[in-house]
Order: C-alpha cells, then sequence, then structure tokens
C-alpha cells in the first residue's frame, strides 16, 4: 500500500512560519503530481496548492504570495512553505499524489493551528 508521510505542522503565531514535508515513494514520486489540500473545521477540503511532474504550480487566491509548493526529486519529497500565517489558515494539511484515473493516494494529515 502506497503511504505519503507527512511531517511539519504545529502551532505558530499569527505572521509566523511553517513548512511542511510530504515524502512518497520514490516510483511514486517521479509520475505523480502532486497536491497540498486543507480541510477546516465545519468546511471542506480545498486545494491549497499543487505541482505537476514537470513543476508547473497554482495556488489558491487566499495563499498566492504567501506559500511556496515545491518538489524535490533527490529527496522524493515535496514542500509547503507557508508565511504571513493568519488564523484562517488554520486546519489539517493533506498531502495528495495523483496520476490519470489509477492513482489517487493521500497523506494522514497534519495539523496547522495559528493562533491569533
Amino acid at each position: 500500500q502506497v503511504q505519503l508521510v507527512e511531517s511539519g505542522g504545529g502551532l505558530v503565531q499569527a505572521g509566523g512560519s511553517l513548512r511542511l514535508s510530504c515524502a512518497a515513494p520514490g516510483d511514486i514520486f517521479k509520475i505523480a503530481d502532486m497536491d497540498w489540500y486543507r480541510q477546516a473545521p465545519g468546511k471542506q477540503r480545498e486545494l491549497v496548492a499543487a505541482i505537476t511532474r514537470s513543476g508547473s504550480t497554482g495556488y489558491i487566491d487566499s495563499v498566492k504570495g504567501r506559500f511556496t509548493i515545491s518538489r524535490d526529486t533527490a529527496k522524493n519529497t515535496v514542500y509547503l512553505e507557508m508565511n504571513s500565517l493568519n488564523p484562517e489558515d488554520t486546519a489539517v494539511y493533506y498531502c495528495r499524489a495523483a496520476f490519470g484515473n489509477w492513482l489517487d493516494v493521500w497523506g494522514q494529515g497534519t495539523q496547522v493551528t495559528v493562533s491569533s
């Protein structure tokens, strides 16, 4: 069973920064598009940032200019650098690996809490 291992969540004050990491098996990482989602209490899960195999990136408007998604092929890891955090960013953050119709794998989630 494919596993994605996330780390880097925690408690931070408003204005602070965190970096999330998601490690994937190498044979999956090299073909998959990688996404970061988040789900706040009482809200639907939303796509925050995405990076394709070729390195193209995309973000939701609320995080543009503050969050950066990147991938390290040597470490089979995708990162989400989060700066200027605010309480509205509080959520469980999930990593996802996807490819075509046959690969759709999620991590276990990591909690990010931003205090005001």
